[in-house]
C-alpha cells in the first residue's frame, strides 16, 4: 500500500496534468484518467519520467463503467485515497435555439454526473483517510461560469454552477468525517479548452494551471481544523 495517493481525471493536459505534477512532487502515488488515450500516454511519460509511482486509465469518464474502472484499478494498486481531483470536463458553446442533445449530454455527464459517481466509487477509501488524518481531499473544478451564468456557454455554465453546489453539500454531509471538499471556479486558463477564445485573449493574459496546481497544494497543507470550501481564480481586467 502507497503511504499517500491521489487520483486526478482529465490529467492529460492543462490543469489536471498541472495538479497531478504537483502531487507527484508532495510524494504522492498517482492514478491519471483521461478520454484520449494517446494524450494520456503522453502525459504518463512525463510523469513517469520523473520518477512518480503512476497508474492509468483511458476511458470516457462520462460513462459510469468507465469510473468504476478507474477507481478499481487505483484501489487495486494503492489500496487507499488520500486526494480525489475531479478535473475532467469540456464544453461546447451553442446559442440556446442550436443547442443539440448529444453535446448537452456530453457535458451534463462529464462535468457534473461523473462527480457524484466518483464520490460514491470512492467513499470508502476517503472515509478511511479521514478517519486516519481528518485530512481527506476532494477538488471539483467548476468555472468563474459556475458563479455567472455566461451566454452561448449556457449549459457548460450550469453544469459548473450545479459542482459548486455539490461541493457544498458535501462540505455538509461529509466535513465531519475529516473529508473536505473545495471548489475551483477559475477564469480563463491557458489551456487547449481555451484554444477558442485565444484570438480575443491572449495566452498571456490567462491565469496559469500552475496557478491552480500551486493552489491545490496550499490545500494539501493547511490543518485539519481549515476547509478551503471555494477558491475563485480572475485576472486583473476581470470584474468582481
Amino acid at each position: 500500500m502507497a503511504e499517500k495517493a491521489a487520483l486526478v481525471t482529465g490529467a492529460s493536459s492543462g490543469i489536471g496534468l498541472a495538479i497531478a505534477h504537483m502531487l507527484g512532487e508532495e510524494g504522492y502515488a498517482l492514478t491519471v484518467a483521461a478520454r484520449r488515450p494517446d494524450k494520456l500516454e503522453g502525459a504518463v511519460a512525463e510523469l513517469s519520467g520523473k520518477g512518480y509511482d503512476v497508474e492509468h486509465v483511458a476511458g470516457n469518464l462520462g460513462d459510469e463503467e468507465v469510473i468504476k474502472s478507474v477507481v478499481a484499478a487505483h484501489r487495486e494498486r494503492y489500496g487507499r485515497l488520500d486526494v480525489l481531483v475531479n478535473n475532467a470536463g469540456v464544453g461546447i458553446g451553442a446559442p440556446v435555439a442550436e443547442i443539440e442533445t448529444k453535446k448537452l449530454d456530453i457535458q451534463i455527464n462529464t462535468n457534473f454526473r461523473s462527480i457524484p459517481l466518483f464520490y460514491r466509487e470512492c467513499i470508502d477509501m476517503l472515509r478511511a483517510t479521514g478517519a486516519e488524518h481528518r485530512n481527506a481531499l476532494v477538488v471539483n473544478t467548476s468555472s468563474i461560469s459556475g458563479k455567472h451564468g455566461q451566454a452561448w456557454l449556457s449549459v457548460y455554465s450550469a453544469t459548473k454552477f450545479a459542482v459548486v453546489g455539490w461541493t457544498q453539500s458535501m462540505h455538509r454531509e461529509l466535513a465531519a468525517e475529516g473529508i473536505k471538499s473545495t471548489a475551483l471556479c477559475p477564469a480563463f486558463v491557458d489551456t487547449p479548452m481555451t484554444d477558442f477564445v485565444k484570438g480575443q485573449v491572449e495566452a498571456s493574459d490567462m491565469i496559469t494551471p500552475q496557478d491552480i496546481a500551486e493552489t491545490v497544494r496550499l490545500l494539501l497543507k493547511v490543518s485539519p481544523a481549515c476547509v478551503i470550501p471555494e477558491v475563485q481564480f480572475i485576472r486583473p481586467s476581470d470584474e468582481l
